[in-house]
């Protein structure tokens, strides 16, 4: 797959994603007014969280690609609470549906209706306008939530690979979070970044980038690599009883 350039302008692309998504509210990816309004409020009321966060030093100021690994849903949203960065993420297209959907259209979050190469497309084109605008962009290649917090499933490339040959000289960054859940205590979210990685979608292979964001996604997090996807993961877990 080729570079997909940024789009010739934010609003164009904007008003072609809400009549993609017509029926869906969306805000405004990368320049929601709205969103360190909504950081603040999530930091007065991080009670239940206590955010520890190594490696902002690794981060300059400006553009850079941020790849996790996705244990929750709250994932982007302790990392902003505990860095004030301004971050905009790949959301499933769920999320803007449900009763969580003002909340990550306040933040100016990307929705990704997937499976849909349109939406993809699109969604593609808000991450490098975002990009273009010095900002951060979030990505997840394991596609969901992991079903085991202690794993790392299989990366796909499918929105990475054309984000990073959109923008290949804006720096990449592995970042990994781990929630503990103590007795009467806040959780403790650990959020780890590693200082900008070696790949150049230019010189590289698509292969030979998801290596080294996996081994350096492994090494950050301490997870346990499963080549298999978390979706299908989730899929074989048991139902619950009753």
């Amino acid at each position: 797959m080729g570079p997909t350039a940024a789009p010739a302008g934010y609003e164009a692309h904007l008003a072609a994603g809400r009549a993609m998504y017509a029926g869906t509210r969306v805000g405004r990816p990368g320049r929601a007014r709205s969103y360190w309004l909504v950081i603040a409020l999530m930091r007065a009321l991080r009670l239940r969280w206590r955010v520890e966060v190594e490696g902002t030093e690794n981060v300059a100021p400006g553009a850079a690609v941020l790849v996790g690994n996705h244990v929750s849903a709250l994932d982007p949203v302790v990392l902003v609470i505990g860095t004030w960065w301004r971050v905009t993420a790949f959301t499933k297209l769920e999320v803007f549906q449900g009763r969580g959907a003002a909340f990550f259209r306040l933040m100016g979050q990307i929705p990704l209706r997937r499976g849909d190469a349109a939406a993809t497309d699109w969604a593609i084109g808000m991450a490098a306008l975002a990009l273009a605008d010095g900002g951060m962009v979030g990505l997840y290649p394991e596609g969901t939530r992991s079903p085991d917090p202690a794993k790392l499933h299989r990366l796909h490339g499918r929105v990475l690979l054309p984000v990073l040959q959109g923008s290949p000289d804006v720096p990449v960054h592995a970042v990994t979070t781990r929630y503990t859940r103590r007795p009467r205590r806040r959780t403790l979210v650990q959020v780890r970044v590693s200082p900008p990685l070696p790949v150049d979608p230019r010189t590289m292979s698509a292969d030979e980038i998801v290596t080294v964001l996996r081994d350096t996604l492994l090494a950050l997090g301490g997870q346990t690599y499963v080549d298999r996807s978390a979706r299908d993961a989730k899929a074989d877990r048991p139902e619950p009883p009753g």
